[in-house]
């Protein structure tokens, strides 16, 4: 297999140094676990670990290769082990906020061409975390599509009824029901999938992504496990991000279920999410108008007229707060990281001058 067809292209090539690929390799990183990564060239995968030199000049999880990327390795052993020196520069990136109180980004996959959000048709259905999912998608500069899975749960009726839901709020997005027990809907997703094209897979635990690419892939490969009865909920199957390779050459990487879905420095995702109340808002008397309480502000004249609905209002402001506070909080992290890298520094080169 040549690297083209794990989706390499001349965006790529036109990044990297030429002079570099005579003792090094091009090759992408399949599956990361901690401190080791699965690589492969286009010839198999191999284990891979990193150079000191780029672990140590790492200032943030951002900086070290995640599922999805491109890189420059030098092969080992006849070809069985290798050493990433460098990261491609990379065409999309799909991050979000760590889980918990810890303010860092957390890399999701990368050089996405397409972000798969899927939400079962059941108590898992949310239009608010939906919109969650698209602000991280258009931050991205990746293209969203939505899978309704377990379609086989409402009559037709229903389901053009929440497919008509998500339009209302996003007219160009393209939605698909789906079920997993039906081959012909199945059909569907799999015409979907384009060679050479890698895809994503996003959604909460137990609405039916591994079971999805099982059935992609005409095999059991990946475990599934069914709901909580109690309250509907997935128990965690997927642990770790793997680019799988499909029969028809496209790319699918599935990511472990997310119950928290923090974002931060998402000015663009906002924007392409909720683009008729962006556009609303250059049209606000005030400059920094914080869309809450003051006169002359457009997007509260059309909450009052009913143009915006109260539930989209909501998550909108509430997005747009938590953002500013975790981008402050994370500005704050770096700062002070500085400020301790700079007295280390200092510290190391009064220790040295005392010798």
């Amino acid at each position: 297999m040549k690297i083209e067809k794990l989706g390499f292209n001349k965006w790529f090539f036109d990044k990297i140094d030429s002079t570099k690929l005579i003792d090094h390799q091009i090759a992408r990183v399949i599956t990361v676990n901690k401190d080791s990564y699965t690589i492969d060239n286009g010839k198999g995968e191999v284990s891979a670990e990193v150079t000191g030199k780029l672990m140590f000049s790492a200032d943030s999880p951002l900086d070290y290769p995640a599922t999805g990327d491109w890189v420059i390795a030098q092969y080992f052993d006849n070809d069985s082990f290798a050493i990433i020196s460098e990261i491609v520069p990379r065409k999309s990136v799909l991050k979000r906020k760590t889980s918990g109180k810890k303010i860092e980004f957390q890399l999701i996959a990368t050089n996405i061409d397409t972000g798969l959000i899927v939400q079962s048709l059941d108590n898992n259905y949310n239009l608010r975390r939906l919109e969650r999912y698209l602000v991280m998608i258009n931050q991205s500069d990746i293209q969203p599509v939505v899978l309704l899975s377990k379609s086989d749960l409402l009559p037709v009726s229903e389901i053009d009824k929440k497919v008509d839901e998500i339009h209302a709020l996003i007219p160009d997005l393209r939605v698909l029901p789906f079920s997993n027990e039906d081959n012909t809907k199945l059909k569907l997703v799999k015409e979907l999938l384009a060679p050479r094209k890698t895809y994503c897979l996003l959604g909460s635990s137990g609405v039916g992504k591994s079971t999805l690419i099982n059935n992609l892939l005409d095999e059991v490969r990946l475990k599934t496990h069914n709901v909580r009865e109690k309250d509907g909920k997935g128990r965690h199957i997927t642990t770790c991000r793997h680019l799988i390779k499909l029969k028809n050459g496209a790319m699918i990487i599935d990511t472990p279920g997310m119950r928290e879905l923090g974002n931060f420095a998402i000015d663009t995702g906002i924007h392409g999410t909720f683009d008729e109340i962006t556009e609303l808002s250059n049209q606000c008397r005030y400059n920094d108008c914080t869309h809450t309480q003051e006169q002359g502000c457009s997007i509260l004249a059309a909450l009052k007229d009913g143009i915006i609905s109260q539930e989209r209002y909501q998550n909108f402001v509430k997005l747009n707060n938590e953002s500013a506070f975790y981008e402050m909080s994370y500005i704050e992290k770096k700062r002070k990281d500085k400020k301790f890298g700079k007295l280390v520094k200092s510290v190391m080169k009064e220790k040295k001058y005392r010798r």
